[in-house]
């Protein structure tokens, strides 16, 4: 996807702020949802036979996180053994819009997250600003089970969903959508 950047910009605050008024914050986020929404809607078809399954794997275009099971956000507050122990992709996902807000890898999907992880804050501020202006939110984790093992493939993979669907809480797209929510601790 190789739209104008302009097509989806909005007028947000560049630096940490949640000073945002309701119409700054729903203008964020159409603007998001719009862009991965063309995101969706260009995705091509690939036909895979079943000696082609290594590439299915490691093909960004075939990964929709809007079509993988939900799960709570604090995934990571629940015992590890309800989560396998493997490689995986998870997604944080607003699902009121849908809007997607971030992706990440892991090497074992039942760690991850355990101690301080910067998204948490994120999402935490992204919460508190939409509880200060009365409107609704639910964020909740997809997992993407068949990631690569290996290291490299799974963090080149990750990168270019990151790319792919301009995840606004991914440091690799501020550019496209500011900081709105980088700024504050955590409780």
């Amino acid at each position: 996807m190789r739209e104008s950047r302009s097509l989806y910009s909005v007028g947000v605050p560049e630096s940490p702020s949640l000073d945002m008024t309701p119409d700054q914050l729903q203008q964020w986020k159409q603007a998001i949802a719009r862009y991965q929404q063309d995101v969706r809607l260009s995705q091509t078809t690939h036909q895979n036979s079943l000696f082609e399954m290594e590439q299915v794997t490691a093909n960004p275009d075939a990964i929709d996180p809007f079509l993988l099971k939900l799960h709570n956000f604090f995934f990571f507050e629940q015992p590890a053994h309800l989560y396998p122990d493997r490689p995986a992709f998870y997604f944080v996902i607003d699902t009121q819009l849908p809007l997607l807000l971030y992706v990440g890898e892991t090497v074992k999907a039942n760690q991850r997250w355990k101690g301080v992880h910067d998204c948490k804050r994120y999402v935490l501020n992204y919460r508190e600003l939409h509880f200060k202006h009365g409107l609704e939110t639910t964020i909740n984790t997809a997992f993407y089970w068949d990631a690569p093992a290996a290291t490299y493939t799974r963090q080149q993979l990750e990168s270019a969903l990151i790319r792919r669907w301009r995840s606004p809480f991914n440091k690799e797209n501020w550019s496209f959508w500011g900081t709105p929510f980088v700024g504050g601790k955590l409780p």
